[in-house]
């Protein structure tokens, strides 16, 4: 009988924790990890790494398990470096593998080899290790796991030589995760008594709300406190659904914004975010803060947030423990809600439409349990105010990160992980082309998923900054011709052009009803002109 290899333990640790799908764009250090692929493994085979990264990030988040994924040698790394500080900034629960060179070799940099392998992908990895030897892999495996599951999620790096899948190595038992953690009791009942005491709170809730299944458990705690509630800047997730008649809106990147837009309330209360993430520099004198409370599972969150009386915790756990310690006082008064602005004029004859009138229209055609990712940074303001995400839980996905190319592939991930469920990406034409590859793969593995490409022949955001801080132009952000729907067929996929109002309907409905997955490049009005 042949001996127990490292590759052996390793895919018997993945069968037990059931993540035996890898995200992968293979080279040769690699060989050794994928040779004689099991038939119960599943191998997502990607054209660029940092596509590849994209999806098993959105894949983990929503089949709630760890994604495996390969790449190669310290040129793979690179690439997907990118995808990488969106995983870390998104908390997506990776175990990333890069193939290093035989270990005979390394003393001689040898071609593909990585140099200081380990520190490579810091500091957008929650740990990282190339192990002493071989023998060290599955443990060390073992520990990727653990520490990516532990709360804060988040991605974590092996380097591993090309030799070292075929060495001897011992069984080892496939210890369980370990699960969130409630608040400190005097903590959790101090903030409760802030609550009890508000005459008017405010609750600020971050994607790590939807990522702990706690969106039910956030309405609850709303209603019974009747606080207004505002989604955090940059949320990667939508934390409440925004139909609700005490939610108050999103939160501003900027200072000083978010102090105006909480200055008519008593008691602040963020939950599942940061105190508070921001984009551009603030000066002046600001309106007098609240007394605040920042509830987090992460220290370096609540390390970073002086200003704030802070409690750590998973939220699901924290939301819970509030909801039953606080009290409805009969004299708060229910906040009102957030007003919408009117749905969009539809365009005169010969105009292109608006991305706020493609967004209204989209909001009538998608089904109820749509999954929507997006990736449209500077048309972010119109999805916000014409496409609502209702859902409790589960309904939208973004990058927290700011660094382009994750919508596209992330929503291919996305419906790998939930088939069945209609998936439409919501991307702008400048993002789409960071993640075009991924395309192919949605054909490859037959993903039903809907690419609405949003063209409006820019860079809008650089644009745009460009514009609001500096009153100037900048090179580099005009772009245009683009044919979306060339470069989707060619990797298999269907697409249709839209360019006028009455087209848009039969498009989309077409494409959610295809079982392959389609792009829908629709041509919009720019904001240069």
């Amino acid at each position: 009988m042949a001996p127990t290899t490292v590759r052996d333990v390793v895919r018997d640790l993945m069968r037990d924790w059931k993540i035996t799908t890898v995200f992968g764009n293979p080279g040769t250090t690699e060989v050794p990890f994928l040779a004689d692929w099991p038939d119960d493994f599943r191998y997502v085979l990607g054209l660029h790494e940092t596509s590849v990264l994209a999806m098993a990030d959105a894949y983990a988040q929503f089949t709630e398990r760890p994604a495996v994924v390969s790449l190669h040698s310290a040129g793979g790394l690179g690439h997907a470096l990118g995808s990488m500080v969106t995983a870390y900034q998104n908390r997506a629960p990776l175990i990333v593998i890069a193939g290093q060179q035989e270990r005979s070799m390394l003393p001689y940099d040898p071609f593909l080899s990585a140099i200081d392998a380990a520190q490579f992908p810091k500091p957008w990895v929650k740990w990282s290790l190339e192990p002493a030897q071989a023998a060290d892999v599955p443990a060390a495996f073992a520990r990727a796991y653990q520490v990516a599951t532990q709360p804060p999620f988040g991605p974590a790096y092996l380097s591993i030589p090309a030799d070292d899948w075929l060495r001897p190595a011992t069984p080892l038992p496939a210890k369980p995760r370990v699960r969130g953690f409630a608040p400190d009791p005097e903590a959790i009942a101090e903030l409760a008594a802030a609550l009890n005491a508000s005459a008017r709170p405010a609750i600020v809730f971050g994607a790590a709300v939807d990522a702990d299944n706690a969106v039910p458990d956030a309405v609850r705690l709303a209603e019974r406190t009747r606080a207004a509630v505002w989604t955090a800047p940059f949320a990667a997730r939508s934390p409440f659904p925004e139909n609700h008649p005490q939610f108050a809106g999103f939160l501003k990147p900027s200072k000083r914004k978010v102090y105006e837009a909480l200055a008519g309330y008593d008691l602040v209360v963020v939950i599942g975010a940061p105190a508070f993430t921001y984009h551009v520099p603030t000066e002046g004198e600001l309106p007098e803060q609240a007394p605040l409370y920042l509830v987090n599972d992460d220290p370096q969150v609540l390390a970073r947030a002086p200003q704030a009386t802070t409690v750590m915790s998973t939220p699901r756990a924290a939301i819970r423990a509030l909801s039953e310690m606080v009290q409805t006082p009969q004299t708060r008064q229910a906040p009102v809600g957030r007003r919408r602005r009117e749905r969009p004029a539809e365009p005169a004859e010969g105009e292109l439409m608006t991305a706020a009138y493609v967004y209204a229209a989209l909001s009538a055609l998608l089904p109820e349990d749509t999954l929507l990712v997006e990736e449209a940074p500077s048309l972010r303001g119109d999805i916000q105010e014409h496409l609502p995400i209702n859902a409790e839980g589960g309904g939208f996905l973004t990058m927290a990160s700011g660094v382009l190319g994750y919508g596209l592939p992330a929503a291919v991930g996305a419906a790998m992980a939930q088939p069945g469920r209609p998936v439409v990406a919501v991307l702008g034409d400048g993002s789409s082309m960071y993640g075009i590859q991924a395309l192919w793969t949605a054909a490859q593995e037959h993903v039903p998923a809907v690419f609405v490409i949003l063209d409006n022949r820019e860079y809008g955001a650089v644009r745009a900054h460009a514009e609001t801080s500096i009153n100037s132009k900048v090179p580099g952000s005009d772009l245009g011709g683009l044919d979306f729907c060339g470069l989707a067929r060619s990797m298999g996929c269907d697409a249709m052009l839209v360019e006028r109002p009455d087209e848009l309907k039969p498009a989309v409905t077409g494409a959610l009803a295809a079982a392959n997955p389609t792009l829908v490049h629709v041509r919009i009005r720019s904001g240069a002109h």
